[in-house]
């Protein structure tokens, strides 16, 4: 009995030890910097390479075959309702006009003004050794040969420092296909909405498509009291990797890596970081 209990007790403390924390390479900043610089433009994404973290970005396909970064599928909410068009029934060259540097609270801040989306093969310029770019696919299995031309005209982003993520399981199939070198998460919201009084997705579902799927990992939505440690088991035990997003408290991130988040995706990474190093540092 007392070899079994030390057994179990040694388990746990292996598992702890190799528990992920907040660092560098585990925090993943969503749609770069967003905090500190308009989402899904080169500001955030340059903002988060210089403070020492990988990224997340969002991409469309133009009318005229260009993949860029934009993160809701029209127009509206990040140009101050200057364009309303869907992301993918307009040319590179209106997108390019278009000002995301100056809505909401950018309004004021004109540091920013006149920034426009980004392309991808601007984004893969900042790829780097030991962070991650998250490229979210953001559409159907269309856009693929798309993103491949890119990346096969670009000599920084390698299966290293870039991945794929997306919520269209047929895409993330078309990536393994495609550029099988590069990894590929499918993204999932742990509810079956996004009211509040959605249900939670129920683990059973999870598992089935991710082996349906057979992606390289998860990228789940997080929520302490859905996401158990029993989900993080299961889905390891099942050959995938686990990943979460986005979370701003530290509290809820460090509960995240506790149960075993291999990275977690911020909106304040630098925040996050420095509180985290703060409570170190008093103790």
């Amino acid at each position: 009995m007392k070899l079994a209990m030390f057994a179990a007790a040694s388990a746990a403390l292996c598992q702890a030890a190799i528990a992920a924390v907040p660092a560098y390479d585990t925090l993943i900043s969503h749609r770069g910097e967003s905090i500190d610089a308009p989402e899904n433009t080169l500001p955030a994404y340059r903002t988060a390479v210089e403070r020492g973290f990988g990224f997340e970005c969002d991409i469309y396909l133009s009318k005229d075959g260009r993949v860029f970064t934009f993160h809701d599928p029209d127009l509206k909410r990040t140009t101050a309702g200057a364009n309303t068009n869907l992301c993918g029934s307009v040319t590179w060259d209106e997108v390019s006009k278009l000002d995301v540097g100056s809505w909401g609270k950018w309004k004021e801040d004109t540091r920013f003004a006149g920034t426009r989306p980004a392309l991808l093969e601007e984004v893969l310029e900042l790829a780097r050794d030991g962070r991650k770019i998250y490229v979210e696919v953001k559409t159907g299995p269309k856009i693929v040969p798309y993103i491949k031309k890119v990346f096969d005209s670009q000599k920084k982003a390698n299966p290293e420092n870039t991945l794929f993520i997306s919520f269209n399981a047929d895409s993330c199939v078309a990536l393994k296909k495609q550029m099988p070198e590069y990894k590929v998460y499918l993204l999932l919201n742990c509810k079956t909405g996004w009211k509040k009084d959605a249900k939670p997705i129920k683990l059973s579902t999870v598992l089935a498509k991710l082996n349906k799927y057979k992606p390289d990992g998860l990228d789940l939505r997080f929520d302490p009291e859905i996401v158990t440690d029993e989900w993080f088991k299961a889905v390891k035990d099942a050959g995938f990797e686990f990943h979460v997003w986005t979370l701003d408290d530290l509290d809820v991130a460090l509960e995240a890596f506790k149960r075993g988040a291999q990275t977690v995706t911020t909106n304040c990474a630098k925040k996050l970081l420095d509180e985290y190093n703060e409570r170190n540092a008093a103790k």
